[in-house]
């Protein structure tokens, strides 16, 4: 079960850099030109969880193996996207494929570094992608709704359903309102889900600090977290510059530039992390002698589906799971411990897997 959140922003305001220290690589080219980023670059990140470690040291697991996320490097928007201005249709066509957004805006001065729009204003650059995903969905609308009014005076039960969607959705938009904004009944969830609209995305703000503002942020991020707040969207202060040069670092060599820099930990910990949350996912483990291994379910998931993320004949032949907490497994020193101190459970089909439990799954081939 694959995530992915897409990297956005204005040309020039380090959705690139970011995305190098993300995935430890070279792929995405960090230039200071617009458009530098000429195809969308995918790369897998581990999500940090230091339970991982934890319990594999508990059961002596001779590997261990992370979840992890899909982050996409988008080419720089630029006002006028949703014409086609710039690479638009192509990248806004890359955002819709997206689970969420990471919206990068630029929290630093630097004469060196040019501004697509000659200023520093992270609050508006904000609104203008905003703006242009909002353009674009609008247009989307309206070219749906055109296409099913056959449908809908026939009386087809999906595109009234849609119609209706599609027609909320419209009225936000032209409110001057994103489409999450409406609020959708659990009966209309996998109808809304399937419109697939840009503005329907959950959205992190990374506010991209200068070096010495990592730890404490500046006015322009503080700002941004106010907007974020406002709209209910989650906001992270870091210095792409900082993380980019950690990332090339051995981790105890990372620790020591971290703590020189007065920070607890690196703020690509924070992105991940904060994007894991904005998709309401959670983990759980499966743990032995062989491997450690953690896996990346929504929240409310059922016993059934989380073993079906393992493999398909795990959730087709579902019979139970024998099920412990994480902090059961840590403080009773693990399986067998947990077994002989009556906190291993057997749960059944109905069962809602917790984060952090450990999980051993019995199925019929």
């Amino acid at each position: 079960m694959g995530f992915k959140t897409g990297i956005v922003g204005l040309p020039n305001v380090g959705k690139s850099t970011l995305f190098n220290a993300l995935t430890r690589t070279a792929a995405a080219q960090a230039a200071n030109f617009p458009f530098c980023t000429i195809e969308p670059n995918v790369g897998e990140v581990a999500v940090p969880d230091a339970r991982l470690d934890i319990l594999a040291g508990i059961a002596g697991s001779k590997q261990i193996i992370p979840t992890r996320m899909t982050f996409v490097d988008i080419a720089g928007l630029v006002k006028g996207a949703s014409k086609g201005e710039g690479l638009g249709n192509q990248f806004l066509a890359n955002i819709r494929e997206c689970d969420a957004i990471a919206h990068v805006v630029r929290c630093f001065d630097d004469g060196d570094v040019t501004h697509v729009e000659g200023r520093i204003d992270p609050v508006e650059d904000a609104q203008t992608i905003e703006t242009e995903l909002m353009l674009a969905d609008m247009e989307s609308i309206e070219k749906r709704l055109q296409g099913i009014l056959r449908k809908v005076r026939g009386g087809d039960k999906e595109a009234v359903q849609q119609e209706r969607l599609l027609k909320d959705a419209l009225a936000a938009l032209e409110d001057g309102k994103p489409a999450r904004s409406v609020e959708i009944g659990e009966d209309d969830a996998k109808a809304w889900s399937m419109l697939q609209l840009l503005t329907t995305k959950p959205i992190l703000y990374v506010c991209n600090v200068s070096e010495q503002d990592a730890a404490d942020g500046n006015d322009y991020s503080k700002a941004v977290q106010k907007m974020a707040a406002e709209q209910g969207a989650a906001a992270v202060v870091i210095s792409a510059r900082i993380e980019e040069e950690i990332s090339q670092l051995e981790l105890e060599e990372a620790q020591m530039f971290l703590d020189e820099m007065g920070l607890k930990e690196a703020g690509l910990s924070r992105v991940i992390r904060a994007g894991y949350e904005l998709l309401n996912l959670q983990t759980y483990f499966t743990v032995g002698p062989k491997e450690a291994r953690a896996w990346t379910i929504p929240e409310g998931t059922l016993a059934p589906q989380a073993a079906g993320v393992i493999h398909g004949d795990f959730e087709r032949g579902f019979i139970r799971s024998e099920t412990i907490a994480y902090d059961d497994y840590v403080a009773l020193g693990g399986e067998q411990g947990a077994k002989d101190g009556g906190k291993m459970r057997v749960e059944g089909k109905g069962y809602t897997v917790k984060d952090g439990d450990v999980l051993h799954f019995l199925f019929n081939a």
